[in-house]
């Protein structure tokens, strides 16, 4: 993640919209905000799962898995729906299995498939971890009324549609 701080003084940032006409000061200092905002999320998600001996990544498929309806799900579902590839998912699944909190068993129509399953340690450790975490999710949206909070999803969607604008040659 991206700290700010070294460059993003109002000074510093005047200076180089002197240089750089195309600066827009608001939307680099928006941006920068945000990038701050969302590497103390990131540090406090970080160390929210560390007590339960997880990642983020590896919190995601347990989540998946405890609200698939069947209770199952194939690797290349995983990747899709956490638009990451298989390879990432290969990896998380492995620790996770290593860790016996996930299953691959064979998959019910297609042999040469695997299907991923919760297993009753994944269940309990998940079903232990959640009303902590919702708790703490309410906690750190805690100063945000319910109007804001609608208008916070409705801002970040925008912005989402902008990033793009990286992404282009």
């Amino acid at each position: 993640m991206v700290n700010s701080g070294s460059f993003s003084s109002p000074q510093a940032l005047e200076q180089l919209a002197k240089r750089y006409p195309e600066l827009d000061l608001s939307s680099v200092e928006t941006c920068l905000s945000f990038l701050d905002t969302t590497t103390d999320v990131h540090q406090a998600l970080d160390a929210h799962f560390a007590r339960y001996g997880l990642s983020m990544g590896k919190f995601s498929l347990l989540m998946q898995l405890f609200i698939a309806p069947e209770g199952r799900l194939t690797p290349s579902e995983f990747a899709e729906r956490a638009n990451v590839t298989r390879a990432t998912i290969t990896g998380l699944l492995d620790g996770l299995e290593r860790e016996e909190l996930v299953k691959r068993l064979p998959h019910p129509g297609d042999r040469r498939r695997l299907c991923i399953h919760l297993a009753d340690k994944g269940r309990e450790l998940i079903s232990k971890m959640l009303p902590d975490h919702f708790y703490r999710t309410s906690a750190m949206m805690a100063n945000l009324n319910a109007t804001e909070k609608k208008q916070f999803i409705k801002l970040l969607s925008k912005l989402r549609t902008g990033t793009s604008a990286m992404r282009e040659p």
